[in-house]
């Protein structure tokens, strides 16, 4: 230890008391730990501005109670075996008589996570990992990506480490730009960098929302997006969903009949049924929202991993009304701990989101926007994404085939539709869904089934599970589906089964 900061009772006499009764409270209240090194007699007695000699009988008294144990000419530590005395006060509190604060929290302010079953242990900790959203973060080029955050360190580009610049930094954003023009055909738009899509929905409810304003949502969907929209008093309204995605004749009806502000929708890959929206439903869509003055939040969340033909453009490439507001995120294609992503936005939009996050954060990472920004450049990150685009595509086949072979021998076959792309299956285990995810979570197997994605639980059945394929091996990918199918073999279930999903409003 190097340093240590006393509290002083004044009225102590001698110093060397003082001192010991000092480092004594610092024990007992839990600033010093059992077994933790003290600072050396000549550095304590410096600190407080003491002679060395005082500091040496202050610990040879806390030696003498107990408190502390001395090793010959190395260091003086905190016992491992404390005095009962220590005992009759709390571990953590300076003062254990006094009441504990009592928050105030705002109404807001959500206390309990939602989307996830385990509270205390991730995903990632669970021997089998079938979170739908997780990427396989051993195969991420990390000596690869080193070279660009290194190159950002030795060469920098100063003028981006100062204040300012709140949108993001000049070569991110111009690589960003030309990508989404040539990959997502995404143009004239303005891009803001984000830490994280979670950051950009929290920004967008607090820039766009008002209390008591109602923004629909898909009735299966994206906990986290729904409190972002609730943290700012919004309304959430849900958009009834069938078999092929949302309710075209539904939402028109919800949209004549209620005033809404917002819709927020996972087009691509539907989050979690994993459906794809046709073409002409978004054509709808759109029309509908430019009809009634309706902004449209588009979360394309993996557009990259698309396998069975090129992924459909976003709703934002045909936006003549600048309606849409366009969200990515580099999680599933980097690593969540990165906390970059985007939005794309009209360019009306920009002032009023530039100067909320201005409020809240003053501007993104920039060392990973400019890491990020070089890897692009280089080519290397398009050459990734075709990597891990081929890889997950083999997992999808994989597990695909793996429902096959047990349904063709199984007397109580699983329905699911094979995904066109996306990192997860929807797959319905009729009413063993409650049943099948505790006997997970009592396997080290991670499992959601259909109860955490649903806007109204008590309107809704809990038939379904999400299968995620790209975070583990084949090998592993198969062991654990082997469990998981082992216990719905054993496990009889209803077999007035849906074919994908069932509706819900």
């Amino acid at each position: 230890m190097t340093s240590l900061v006393l509290q002083f009772n004044n009225t102590i006499h001698p110093r060397f008391l003082r001192i010991a009764m000092s480092i004594k409270h610092a024990i007992q209240s839990g600033q010093l730990q059992p077994g933790e090194t003290l600072p050396s007699t000549r550095l304590l007695a410096k600190q407080v501005n003491s002679h060395r000699h005082t500091v040496m009988t202050a610990y040879q008294e806390l030696i003498a109670q107990g408190w502390l144990t001395s090793i010959e000419r190395k260091a003086y530590q905190v016992n491992q075996d404390l005095p009962i005395e220590n005992s009759q006060q709390s571990p953590n509190s300076v003062n254990p008589s006094a009441a504990t604060f009592q928050w105030s929290l705002s109404p807001n302010v959500f206390t309990k996570a939602t989307g996830q079953r385990h509270d205390k242990q991730p995903a990632h900790e669970f021997h089998y990992n079938f979170a739908g959203g997780q990427a396989d973060l051993s195969l991420f080029p990390f000596q690869e990506f080193k070279t660009y955050l290194s190159d950002s360190l030795v060469r920098p580009d100063l003028t981006e480490f100062y204040y300012g610049k709140p949108a993001g930094t000049s070569l991110f954003i111009e690589q960003m730009t030309a990508y989404l023009r040539k990959a997502r055909g995404i143009m004239n738009k303005d891009i803001i960098v984000v830490n994280g899509s979670q950051e950009a929905l929290y920004l967008l409810s607090q820039v766009l929302l008002t209390p008591g304003d109602h923004v629909a949502v898909e009735s299966l969907g994206y906990q986290p997006a729904w409190q972002a929209f609730q943290s700012a008093g919004a309304v959430l309204t849900p958009i009834k969903q069938h078999n092929k995605g949302i309710d075209i004749e539904a939402l028109t009806t919800l949209v004549e009949r209620q005033s809404i502000k917002l819709i927020y929708l996972t087009p691509l890959h539907q989050y979690p049924t994993t459906i794809t929206l046709p073409i002409a439903e978004r054509m709808a869509i759109y029309q509908l929202a430019a009809q009634h003055n309706i902004a449209i939040i588009e979360d394309d969340y993996d557009h990259e991993f698309h396998y069975d033909s090129q992924p459909p453009t976003p709703m934002a490439s045909d936006d003549p009304q600048g309606l849409v507001i366009y969200l990515a995120t580099f999680s599933k294609i980097m690593f969540p701990g990165g906390r970059l992503g985007f939005m794309a936005i009209d360019k009306t939009l920009t002032p009023a989101l530039l100067h909320y996050r201005q409020i809240m954060n003053h501007k993104p990472n920039v060392l990973m926007q400019q890491a990020v920004g070089k890897w692009m450049q280089a080519g290397a990150f398009e050459r990734h994404l075709r990597k891990m685009t081929k890889i997950y595509h083999q997992r999808r086949d994989h597990l695909v085939s793996l429902l096959n072979a047990y349904n063709l021998q199984s007397l109580k076959p699983v329905n699911f539709i094979v995904p066109a792309g996306g990192m997860a299956l929807w797959l319905d285990v009729g009413d063993n869904a409650e049943a099948l995810e505790t006997y997970c979570d009592q396997n080290d197997i991670y499992l959601l089934s259909e109860k955490h994605f649903q806007l109204n639980p008590q309107k809704s059945v809990n038939h379904h599970v999400r299968i995620g394929f790209a975070g583990m091996s084949q090998e592993k990918l198969q062991q654990g589906l082997g469990i998981i199918l082992n216990f719905i073999d054993s496990h009889p279930h209803s077999e007035s089964m849906a074919a994908s999903i069932v509706e819900h409003v």
